[in-house]
């Protein structure tokens, strides 16, 4: 996929999550197959010797199972031998599977696309399959494979050509050392075989994360409109901030029949105070200018909550409080002055109603 010219800008996460769904993410498999093989040098040698101590314990068991064969016996032998021979092959196939893991975790994790595996026609294209024949992917492919056939070749020869003169000056060893001359120099190739893919496979992982990230450029343009669909339209988060507004006020309004008292501007904003003695100040648990303020007294009036007209008792609570808030230190005085008036109303009779500070209180009845 060739990369728009005005691609400049880097990436955004939710651009470099959808790459990631995609497939598209900087990998090599060199990494692993190669760490995998350089582990599994170290491992060899301790599997062989369990492979072969196992076998010899095999062999006696079967010499003594000949001399007296019995169905039982040889159903044990073979459990036991397949038992030993996955114990001494397992820690090399844990290994080899823990380097794997180790490479792709250095690569970003395993992130398996389901994607990747869906057929994609265009792959059909003949001008497509020429693009990816000649293209820059294709030549660093070549170059890839051609530079570790050479580095191969190269390691391969130095190690034959060192082995070969004690090979040849062997002949009074026995045929035991030989074979551990030869293990040894194998492993040893194999090592540095291993090591020499190891770069070139840091090389490649490079290459691809540079390629990557190129593809992975967007314009200007692109994204500016993520960040704007990731916004939202202003139209639609207007209607949900309106039905949210809508939503607390409906429940502040249920707040009002629990009220002691509303202070009122007389007409212009409202505030409903709560007060609670175990819980500390008395708390605003509705407020409102207007329209909103005239929905408060009317609900007061409906629940038969006292409204007090106090214009700037109001009008002070209405700008230093929130709903949930406890009235500032400021303005206890002045409302303990309201609460102490209610409950003069309460022991005459009953305090709903309108009523103003400076009223006579009704005679006792």
């Amino acid at each position: 996929m060739g990369r728009n010219k005005d691609a400049t800008e880097k990436p955004t996460a939710k651009r470099l999550k959808e790459a990631r769904k995609d497939g598209q993410t900087a990998r090599t498999p060199d990494l692993g197959a190669w760490a995998a093989v350089l582990v599994a040098t170290w491992l060899i040698p301790m599997v062989l010797r369990d492979l072969f101590d196992s076998s010899e314990g095999l062999l006696r068991r079967i010499a003594k199972f000949i001399e007296k064969p019995e169905p039982d016996a040889a159903v044990t032998l073979l459990g036991d031998a397949l038992v030993d021979g996955a114990l001494a092959v397992a820690p090399l196939l844990a290994g080899t599977v823990v380097a794997v893991l180790a490479a792709a975790g250095v690569q970003g994790g395993l992130r398996p696309s389901m994607k990747l595996l869906k057929p994609k026609f265009n792959r059909l294209n003949p001008m497509q399959g020429l693009k990816r024949m000649f293209g820059p992917k294709a030549w660093w492919e070549g170059t890839k494979t051609l530079v570790k056939t050479i580095i191969l070749g190269l390691v391969l020869y130095v190690a034959v050509r060192d082995l070969v003169p004690t090979v040849m000056g062997s002949g009074a060893l026995p045929v035991s050392a030989l074979v551990d001359i030869l293990a040894g120099s194998t492993l040893s190739l194999i090592r540095i075989a291993a090591i020499a893919g190891l770069v070139m496979g840091i090389a490649d992982y490079l290459v691809v994360r540079r390629r990557t990230g190129k593809e992975l450029l967007m314009t200007k343009q692109q994204v500016k409109d993520e960040h704007k669909n990731a916004e939202g339209d202003p139209h639609v988060k207007g209607q949900i901030r309106s039905r949210q507004l809508a939503m607390s006020r409906n429940r502040m309004m249920s707040e009002i029949a629990t009220a002691d008292v509303v202070l009122a501007n007389p007409t212009h904003v409202a505030v409903a105070l709560r007060y609670d003695a175990a819980k500390g100040a008395p708390r605003v648990v509705a407020k409102g200018a207007g329209v909103v303020a005239a929905k408060i007294r009317s609900l007061a009036a409906e629940h038969r909550v006292p409204v007090v007209q106090d214009v700037p008792l109001a009008r002070a609570l209405y700008k230093a409080c929130e709903l949930g808030q406890e009235i500032p230190a400021e303005l206890f005085g002045p409302v303990a002055h309201v609460l102490a008036f209610l409950y003069r109303l309460k022991r005459k009779g009953s305090a709903a109603g309108t009523h103003r500070l400076n009223a006579p209180l009704p005679a006792a009845s």
